[in-house]
């Protein structure tokens, strides 16, 4: 039997580099008096690739979903405020939204447009109307990889006095971006997806713009003198690492090595050459007259990703068929709730094809007979 294509991507990346895994092994046998050292070598490694000059702007944490968590629930908001987001958010970034709507923040979600996944007039209206203090968007659908306006949001936020957080996690490693030039308040990424990293890693950038109260500290006091008193108790007004836990010292150095395998020439078109592939594998399912696909149908507006569904099938039922053929793919809600009932699909879900950096043409050759296999007998091709 030929091996398994993995198509899993947007999920999580696998393979790792082989530099990342030396990496890993490496940091496993260092002497921990050396961490420290290891540990600025491989801070200032991540900073340099995501453009930070100022190193504690940049928090590393246990991932994601934790950076998102910890940016919402210290976002300083004055009583009455509205947060605004999108209809294609990670449950990670839902969820603490849905915190903010229990502690009396008003949380309205920016509609899609038949050319658009954020309608940015009707962003503009509500900001407008006052009130806004925080809007939270992911870069990128986690369903269907369609791209968001991050740019123009941050510059109309930013025109109506409301902060920006982005929620990175499927553009990084895809897509370079300086966060220092971006200007957005609050970044969040992982590194376990095209960042190419181990799981257990990942980072908050807080701009110097990012007005925060930090109350979800672990530790009884600060451990710097930049603090605030509320009603007593003594705050910090940056995040630090009493915030997010300690840092994972085995992930960061596969973050460190990932991001310079990620920086070598030879992989700077690496997002064209997978969107190519990507649109041979739309073109196979496109030819089936039972699938149906979501999402932008232009490769430039998405991430190499495929969201589709085989009507009168489940998506689980769809995903073990491919994997019986030899292609591992993602069934079901793919954590994003939010983006389902956006799309009509949350009481079923859809199967997720999305390729991944490095991934070889013979690979994609392979795959597409795999998807033909395992879809042809439940309805005639096109």
């Amino acid at each position: 039997m030929s091996k398994s294509i993995y198509l899993n991507h947007a999920g999580t990346s696998w393979p790792k580099p082989s530099v990342v895994v030396d990496a890993v092994e490496r940091a496993f046998k260092d002497v921990p008096d050396r961490w420290p050292e290891s540990f600025e070598r491989a801070h200032t490694s991540v900073c340099q690739y995501f453009g930070v000059a100022n190193s504690e702007q940049l928090l590393l944490t246990p991932g994601c979903t934790s950076s998102l968590a910890t940016a919402i629930a210290n976002v300083q908001l004055p009583p009455g405020s509205r947060v605004l987001t999108s209809g294609w958010e990670h449950h990670a970034v839902h969820a603490p939204l849905m915190k903010l709507r229990d502690r009396g923040f008003q949380v309205d979600t920016i509609a899609a447009n038949p050319t658009t996944p954020f309608d940015l007039d009707q962003l503009e209206d509500v900001l407008k109307a006052g009130k806004v203090g925080l809007v939270a968007i992911t870069a990128a659908c986690n369903v269907t990889g369609e791209l968001l306006p991050v740019d123009d949001t941050i510059e109309l936020a930013h025109r109506y006095d409301a902060m920006v957080l982005i929620d990175a996690a499927q553009i990084a490693g895809w897509i370079d971006f300086d966060l220092d030039a971006l200007g957005a308040d609050l970044v969040a990424f992982g590194g376990h997806k095209a960042m190419q990293s181990p799981w257990g890693i990942g980072g908050l950038y807080v701009n110097s713009s990012a007005r925060l109260r930090c109350i979800s500290s672990q530790c009884e006091l600060p451990t710097n003198r930049n603090t605030e008193t509320v009603r007593g108790n003594l705050f910090s007004k940056r995040l630090e690492y009493c915030d997010v836990g300690s840092v994972d010292q085995f992930s960061l150095a596969g973050l460190a090595a990932a991001t310079e395998w990620l920086s070598d020439s030879d992989r700077q078109p690496r997002l064209s050459v997978a969107r190519r592939q990507t649109e041979r594998l739309r073109a196979v399912l496109e030819k089936q007259d039972r699938a149906v696909l979501y999402g932008n149908q232009h490769a430039n507006s998405r991430l190499p990703t495929i969201a589709f569904e085989i009507t009168n099938q489940s998506s689980g039922t769809i995903a073990e068929l491919l994997k019986q053929q030899g292609v591992i793919a993602s069934g079901g809600l793919q954590c994003s709730p939010q983006s389902h009932r956006s799309l009509g699909t949350d009481q079923r879900g859809v199967v997720r094809l999305s390729v991944g950096i490095d991934q070889s043409d013979s690979d994609i050759d392979q795959a597409i007979e795999c998807i033909d296999a395992a879809l042809k007998p439940l309805g005639r091709t096109a």
